[in-house]
């Protein structure tokens, strides 16, 4: 299988990196150092070849070396995608008054980064998200919407939209007195925007529980779908019809909405529900081992998925990711990432805990913001 892989990577003044690169093959990329090396931070980088803020959620300022304010932060990023090379460069843009993002393109500056995905996927699992299957159902939704927009990039704009009108919505119900006619505009808004989001990741978890039992052992089976009001709604009507039933759900709960202070009914407040599938167990309620093998057991799954649709692999990202697993799961995870050819970024402080990728992947040393390779 052909998988995204990235063959030059250099950093200026990001983060904790003065100035850094390594050149890398398609095999998989093993970043060892002390705490602090700059390891995640790496990770970080790469994953700013997705759309949005990357792994950490930073805001851009953070971003830069505090010790070189005068220079600004950039990645620069060669890489092998799903059409054909492309040399990505992102930066913080010095001539903006205000904290923006500049991408450039095989030298070209100005292309939105809505068009990422269509040269690179990248996927990620961090420790911050290792309790995600048992913590709050936004953190699930913004997961989820992130693996949706790897397939459909569209989604992405289309939630920005929704969330847009929701807001505006909210804001005059609170005010009160607002025209019925605006009102009704921004519901229709909700509706037709609001409806597509829910049918776009049901389809993905549909299609997510098709690759699911391709998880191998030892990891345990998992059970995931989508659950909410809008959901509930998908799959008992057709779309133009769920459109209407949710207009006037709206309508009908302005008053309500308006005491609230909240929205009560929409895909704004669905949730991703999993389950041990041999259990039947709740995710959330299993052990942190469990639920780290379950998240992985996820990621992996969408992995394969992106490999199907897209006819590439992803990009794949994996900070601190043998925390909580024993040998036996290391190493299915290394024979894992072997078996679907992906290029895997993991890090680590322990090589020892990588032994499943020995001979079939590429070891760096990272220490005081330099990166060098081992033998």
């Amino acid at each position: 299988m052909a998988s995204d892989a990235v063959r030059r990577l250099s950093l200026d003044a990001f983060r904790n990196y003065d100035h850094a690169g390594l050149d890398a093959g398609p095999a998989p990329v093993v970043l060892l150092g002390e705490n602090g090396a700059g390891k995640t931070s790496l990770l970080e980088a790469l994953s700013l070849l997705a759309p949005g803020k990357g792994l950490r959620g930073a805001a851009l300022a953070d971003l830069q070396n505090r010790f070189l304010p005068g220079r600004p932060w950039a990645v620069a990023a060669e890489l092998e995608g799903r059409l054909g090379p492309a040399h990505i460069g992102i930066g913080a843009d010095a001539d903006s008054p205000r904290e923006r993002r500049v991408l450039r393109m095989d030298g070209k500056t100005g292309r939105g980064a809505a068009t990422l995905p269509e040269h690179v996927a990248v996927l990620w699992a961090t420790p911050e998200m290792d309790r995600l299957l048992s913590e709050s159902a936004t953190a699930r939704r913004r997961f989820m919407d992130r693996m949706v927009a790897a397939l459909h990039p569209a989604h992405r704009a289309r939630l920005g939209r929704y969330e847009e009108a929701m807001r505006a919505r909210l804001r005059l119900l609170r005010e009160g007195g607002a025209d019925p006619a605006w009102l009704a505009s921004l519901e229709d808004d909700m509706a037709r925007e609001g409806i597509p989001l829910a049918c776009a990741r049901r389809e993905w978890a549909e299609n997510l529980a098709r690759h699911l039992p391709g998880n191998p052992d030892p990891f345990p089976p998992l059970r995931a779908h989508v659950e909410g009001y809008a959901d509930s709604l998908i799959a008992a009507t057709p779309s133009l019809d769920a459109e209407d039933a949710f207009r006037a759900r709206l309508k009908e709960n302005r008053g309500r909405d308006a005491a609230s202070g909240i929205t009560e009914h929409g895909p704004h407040r669905s949730d991703l529900r999993s389950f041990h599938g041999a259990s039947g167990l709740a995710a959330g309620l299993c052990s942190a081992g469990e639920q780290k093998a379950l998240l992985i057991a996820l990621v992996m799954a969408q992995a394969r998925l992106l490999a199907e649709q897209r006819g590439s692999g992803p990009l794949l990202l994996l900070d601190d990711i043998t925390t909580h697993l024993d040998e036996a799961r290391r190493e299915a995870l290394g024979h894992e990432i072997r078996n679907l050819g992906l290029q895997a970024w993991l890090t680590g402080a322990d090589a020892g805990f990588f032994d499943a990728l020995k001979g079939n992947a590429q070891f760096f040393w990272l220490a005081a913001g330099e990166i060098r390779m081992m033998a």
